[in-house]
């Protein structure tokens, strides 16, 4: 009995695990996505700008946001790879448990 209420709270725990994470991945993506959409819209403006004046001097978009980009993706990977540290840990304990 003792062993189906601890693989049943590990199984709970690592459900829990794996929705948490999903949740942060999905929510990185997201803002990923929608600094993209607003970066370019802020390059439209800009084209824009310059067809009309052509006189304006042209700024080239912020390098921080490729470098913010990249941040973005990185944490994700590593999101990942907790994520996989974590159910292996799981899944050994789980055997541990049974065995």
């Amino acid at each position: 009995m003792a062993n189906r209420d601890s693989g049943s709270s590990l199984g709970t725990l690592l459900a829990g695990a794996v929705l948490g994470a999903a949740g942060l991945a999905w929510w990185l993506f997201h803002e990923t996505e929608r600094r993209q959409q607003l970066n370019g819209r802020e390059r439209h403006l800009r084209l824009g700008r310059l067809s009309a004046d052509d006189s304006e001097s042209y700024e080239p978009l912020e390098t921080a946001s490729p470098l913010r980009e990249r941040e973005l993706q990185d944490k994700v990977h590593q999101l990942n790879q907790a994520i996989d540290d974590v159910r292996r840990q799981l899944e050994s304990l789980s055997t541990q448990s049974q065995g």
